[in-house]
């Protein structure tokens, strides 16, 4: 029921919590930093990729992006130059990055499909070390990679686990990187909105209420805080990072400037959805919804329900950070959740 979950006690949030690259260690030189820069986009297809891959383009930058089905290539700017093969076909990642000033990885799952080789270790951990060592060997001058709030070592989550992971294998790297952890973010073609979105207007289960996942033996308890962020404000922040030496070596939370519980966040899309709607927003209780998931995917089920194990465990955290560093270091102002989602409700 989550895009980008949470965690609990609240993570490790700023770049000093992560392990830092050997104050000594050179750095490649990076003299262009505004415009007409090549950058390479892995996961461009996606909500998050196609915004960002725009974006570029506003900026004036060029954009290659790594494109697995065909098909998916009309889903991009026309001015985006697709490079066709995937995360796991060496070649294809030489081609995508050959002569390419920066690559922003974004490739990413909320929910594993085993039997398709589709687990988070493959496209968290596998897939990072695959773009960043086609990165090191082609000399990208900036590696910019997405990973999410809540990543940490030991976190109870396989997601947030292999998330770290895929940090690790950056800051191990002779890549000048960046890493921005988002909270959960929402924009009118997410996935997590338009399913809102469906609950609103009763298309889809549970048809008759708005649910999350709460807390407590009755779903009632304590509530969970989660900081949405704008996608157009991500965006901005991902083509900004390129642009600039300060970012180098930085890992940088990001959510909107509203610390919201479930509740609040869904009451405002329902009343943006459908003013004047009375739809109850009813919290499920989080212990029946996560032993429904391990049913159902003991029972190869899984894809039956619209959540999963991971999905819930994070819920039940906070995903909540300062903002002042990236927004002082990038110039960035970030659009409050109930404006955005006012400004495009009707779309929805």
């Amino acid at each position: 029921m989550t895009d980008e979950p949470r965690t609990e006690p609240a993570p490790p949030s700023d770049a000093s919590e992560a392990p830092a690259a050997p104050a000594d260690a050179p750095l490649p030189a990076f003299v262009r930093t505004a415009g007409n820069l090549t950058v390479a986009v892995t996961g461009a297809t996606g909500f998050v990729g196609g915004h960002i891959c725009r974006t570029l383009l506003e900026h004036g930058h060029a954009v290659r992006a790594l494109v697995r089905d065909a098909s998916k290539a009309g889903q991009l700017p026309r001015s985006v130059t697709p490079v066709q093969g995937d995360v796991f076909d060496r070649a294809s990642l030489d081609r995508l990055v050959d002569k390419v000033d920066a690559c922003i990885h974004l490739v990413g799952i909320i929910a594993e499909e085993p039997r398709y080789q589709i687990t988070f270790h493959r496209l968290h951990v596998q897939a990072t070390a695959n773009v960043v060592a086609a990165c090191e060997a082609a000399g990208v001058l900036r590696y910019v990679h997405m990973s999410a709030l809540g990543a940490r070592p030991h976190a109870p989550a396989a997601y947030h686990r292999t998330k770290f992971e895929a940090e690790e294998i950056v800051r191990r790297s002779r890549l000048p990187w960046t890493i921005f952890r988002p909270s959960l973010i929402h924009g009118p073609d997410g996935e997590f909105t338009g399913m809102v979105a469906k609950w609103v207007r009763g298309t889809a289960p549970p048809f008759v209420f708005i649910p999350y996942f709460g807390s407590g033996p009755m779903g009632t308890g304590p509530a969970h805080l989660v900081q949405p962020v704008y996608i157009n404000d991500l965006a901005e922040a991902f083509a900004r990072s390129i642009e600039t030496e300060r970012t180098i070596r930085e890992v940088y939370p990001i959510g909107g400037p509203d610390r919201l519980s479930w509740r609040e966040m869904l009451t405002i899309f329902r009343d943006a959805i459908s003013p004047g709607s009375s739809k109850r927003i009813v919290g499920i209780p989080a212990w029946k919804a996560r032993g429904m998931a391990a049913l159902a995917a003991a029972a190869g089920l899984g894809s039956m329900l619209p959540f999963n194990v991971d999905q819930v465990i994070m819920s039940q955290e906070d995903s909540t950070c300062e903002t002042q560093r990236i927004q002082s270091h990038l110039g960035l102002e970030l659009t409050s959740f109930r404006a955005a989602v006012d400004q495009y409700a009707s779309r929805l």
